[in-house]
């Protein structure tokens, strides 16, 4: 049963609902089958729309599906929904509904021109912070199109299927019995890739979005600290303003715990990350989310090219891209991305529990990494590129410390190793004697760092030989009309603060530029 304050929250939420909503059980005689059925009909208590029912089906563990004003939306669960899905499951009532943030006409479109059937599981764990945003994706693509399934399933009750499938990471998503993707994806990335395996029909539907987006005095690109301050201060001076994000939130998004961000003593990345889109959200903000820009048309008049074939022109582009997780670029890497190869420990950590593990990085991300990993894990090997540790002193002294940790200096990782199935060693050289090194292991944490988002940018302003964009103290790039802000450039400190700051100033160096330009 869910607690009073939760179900009072719970009837706001769902005040909205227009139309019936059954939570469809299925029979079991699996020991939790009890736990899920108090849990949805106490769910379902909250909201005159919403029911609990028996399918009158058997199954071997507690499962349900969702049905929406008679129709099955294609969302099923296995498992108990609690921890951070019991989020997903909210979202999904919601979603089904048509309640909620849902993507606009022309997302919509792509993902109903995904060639059908489309039948989709994807394994997961309760604990995992980055499974919702993956999970919840898929449900919306299922809800938008007519021959869409997918499956949750809590890896808790698919043991032998996580072992026959050779799963070692979440969210895994599962087609044909194969693995397609493994970890953190947001929902652009998540659908080229379904459009890339299934394919994808040409013809538009009735509900298509205009292919031109129209004219903006200011076209912000990026969504995370930098990009909503700098359209935060772009729209409330007065100017006609665009957003294009891949995901709002943009980094924060991944980061757990911030506590520097002054003012503010303690707050998880994902809700700053809602409070940045619920802000911009007071504004009139063009908001145009899961979207990347392909090229920019230099000129007086600046041209916006997006992947999805879309277009938009502006008279000032302010790039605020920021930076994502830096790949080894190494044998195998790819290949065992999923199946030995991580890039979230606080996820995928416990899939490691009692084995032998890498962890590749030696900065603040990969000392904490391996800390947090040693509590998990019977051992810790980290592998640092430069002569001695970059991390803070405090936390190389914490990691000294624990008796399953060591670290290796000067070490060059040339190749993760598999079976076909998983990582069985990792080798590497040894930059002082130049000879390589093998160690034998289960799995690889990749903490190196982040790469700047700035690849469709080569040919248009002036980059280093690291992918920052050069600017000046006000944000100005090489091409006139064109500034950048955040971790994206050459900015020295890579800091939500300090990207925040970064964003209102140079879209008050653009609003004064154009002043005298005018």
């Amino acid at each position: 049963m869910l607690d009073t304050a939760i179900l009072e929250q719970l009837k706001v939420v769902f005040a909205p609902l227009a139309n019936d909503i059954v939570l469809r059980y299925d029979e079991s005689t699996h020991a939790d089958q009890g736990q899920l059925g108090d849990m949805l009909e106490s769910v379902a208590s909250a909201s005159p729309r919403l029911s609990a029912q028996s399918s009158g089906r058997n199954s071997p563990t507690p499962q349900f599906r969702f049905v929406h004003a008679g129709r099955d939306t294609g969302i099923s669960f296995r498992g108990i929904p609690g921890g951070h899905e019991f989020t997903t499951l909210i979202l999904a009532i919601l979603n089904s509904d048509g309640q909620g943030k849902l993507p606009d006409a022309a997302i919509a479109d792509r993902v109903r021109r995904l060639k059908g059937p489309l039948r989709l599981s994807t394994y997961l764990s309760l604990s995992c912070e980055t499974c919702p945003d993956v999970v919840q994706a898929l449900n919306q693509m299922a809800l938008l199109h007519p021959d869409f399934h997918h499956a949750m399933i809590d890896g808790g009750y698919a043991q032998d299927e996580i072992d026959a499938l050779g799963i070692q990471g979440v969210p895994s998503l599962i087609v044909d019995g194969k693995l397609l993707h493994s970890g953190r994806i947001n929902f652009l990335d998540l659908l080229t890739k379904l459009e890339a395996h299934f394919g994808a029909s040409d013809a538009a539907t009735a509900s298509s979005a205009p292919r031109e987006l129209g004219h903006f005095d200011v076209v912000v690109v990026g969504g995370g600290p930098a990009g909503a301050s700098a359209a935060i201060y772009s729209v409330r001076k007065g100017l006609k303003t665009a957003l294009i994000a891949e995901k709002l939130g943009g980094q924060v998004q991944e980061t757990k715990g911030i506590e520097n961000l002054i003012s503010v003593p303690y707050v998880e990345g994902p809700q700053l990350a809602g409070q940045l889109s619920q802000h911009l959200g007071h504004y009139p903000v063009r908001m145009l989310e899961h979207r990347r820009v392909k090229r920019i048309e230099k000129g007086a008049t600046k041209t916006l090219h997006l992947e999805s074939g879309e277009s938009l022109t502006a008279e000032t582009v302010i790039v605020a891209t920021g930076a994502k997780w830096r790949e080894l670029g190494v044998p195998g890497e790819k290949e065992y991305i999923g199946r030995g190869v991580a890039f979230c420990p606080h996820c995928d950590g416990p899939y490691y529990k009692g084995k032998k593990v890498a962890v590749v990085g030696g900065g603040n991300s990969g000392v904490e990494a391996a800390i947090d990993l040693a509590g998990i894990v019977s051992e810790v090997v980290l592998l640092e590129f430069a002569d001695q540790l970059k991390a803070d002193h405090v936390l190389v002294e914490k990691m000294k410390s624990l008796p399953n940790v060591s670290f290796v200096t000067s070490a060059k990782t040339e190749r993760v190793l598999g079976d076909g199935a998983k990582v069985v060693a990792l080798e590497y050289q040894d930059r002082k004697t130049e000879k390589t090194q093998r160690i034998d292991l289960d799995g690889v944490f990749v903490q190196i760092g982040l790469l700047p988002n700035s690849q469709f940018l080569k040919d248009t302003v002036e980059l280093t030989k690291f992918g920052e964009i050069v600017v000046d103290p006000k944000g100005r790039t090489s091409e006139p009309g064109i500034y950048a802000a955040g971790d994206v450039t050459t900015l020295p400190f890579k800091q939500i603060i300090i990207a925040m700051g970064e964003g209102a100033k140079t879209a008050l160096a653009a609003f004064e530029d154009r002043m005298r330009k005018g």
